[in-house]
């Protein structure tokens, strides 16, 4: 009887998806106090509402007066979720963090949602992650047992979920701001920089204001995160050598957006997201190795040598 093989969904690569997502909450939660996030939204109300499906986020289990310890528990939460301790144990508090954030706060962005799927999605593959830390490498096969079989087929088809999400999330992004005639003729990005609330910063201004008032440099400014988004939307249509070109594509126009507009909590949820979408699937990147080599080339003081300098050294490759 012919066999059918999925990849192993618990490796390296989307334990550093987790870590990009919980960080993303923590900035948001330990550089914001209470007055800031929970004020009064007019006509709506005052934060948290606790209404319905969102009384269940953990700023609704207390008082206004201790939602800054519970900010702090969950900083806490998101610290643990971070480093990649237990995947299996701190999946679902980060995914209850993320959601609580998201329904909880009064002006929460579209990182705030999208780090409240994602995490849920992740907290899907992370049921069957048994390692005691998120960075060490897969286990080479699975045990044959049809439950660890079903647990990573659960996975696999979450991380897959998610990238569609991702790839759908790129596609409307991009087509729902060609009807407006400032994307379509080169001009929004001149509006967006010098905008009151989410221009560029004083610091910046003088050289962005140098590219935006150059006709060449704000199409290209307009123009560019159109070409990407839409390329990122096309991503799981294009050969794996592509998408890693895309990968630093899509980092720098989310880096960029971040330096820009502020927007860090956006661009570590997306940068999660982009790992998702366009590394393989079960993607192990071997990061002791990455680190041993970027250490290699690291100049440092000249060693002492025990034998003559022309005889050759021999290093040896770690696994």
């Amino acid at each position: 009887m012919r066999q059918r093989t999925i990849p192993i969904p618990w490796a390296t690569g989307y334990g550093l998806a987790r870590t990009l997502l919980a960080l993303g909450t923590l900035g948001t939660l330990a550089f914001s106090d209470a007055a800031t996030l929970f004020r009064e939204v007019a006509t709506v109300g005052q934060y948290p509402l606790c209404r319905g499906v969102t009384a269940g986020g953990a700023f609704c289990l207390v008082e206004p007066d201790h939602y800054d310890t519970m900010r702090w528990l969950c900083c806490l939460v998101l610290v643990i979720a971070a480093s990649g301790w237990r995947p299996r144990f701190t999946a679902i508090p980060h995914a209850y963090v993320a959601f609580s954030v998201f329904t909880g706060i009064s002006i929460p962005d579209g990182g705030d949602q999208i780090t409240w799927v994602l995490t849920l999605l992740i907290a899907i593959v992370a049921l069957g992650d048994s390692r005691r830390w998120h960075w060490q490498p897969s286990p080479p096969g699975l045990p044959r047992s049809e439950g660890r079989g079903l647990l990573a087929l659960l996975g696999i088809s979450a991380i897959v979920v998610a990238r569609i999400q991702m790839a759908v999330l790129y596609f409307q992004s991009c087509v729902a701001k060609l009807p407006h005639a400032e994307w379509a003729d080169g001009t929004a990005l001149y509006y967006w920089v010098n905008n009151y609330d989410f221009g560029s910063p004083g610091w910046l201004r003088p050289m962005v204001n140098a590219v935006v008032h150059n006709p060449v440099g704000v199409a290209a400014m307009t123009w560019g995160p159109l070409v990407i988004e839409i390329a990122l939307a096309a991503a799981l249509l294009m050969p794996q050598k592509v998408r890693w070109i895309l990968l630093p594509a899509g980092v720098l126009l989310h880096l960029s957006i971040a330096v820009v507009m502020g927007l860090w909590s956006f661009a570590f949820a997306m940068w999660a997201g982009l790992l998702l979408l366009l590394a393989p699937l079960g993607h192990d990147p071997d990061l002791g190795r990455i680190l041993r080599a970027v250490s290699r080339r690291t100049p440092g003081p000249e060693p002492v040598h025990d034998v003559p300098i022309d005889e050759p050294v021999k290093e040896h490759a770690h696994a």
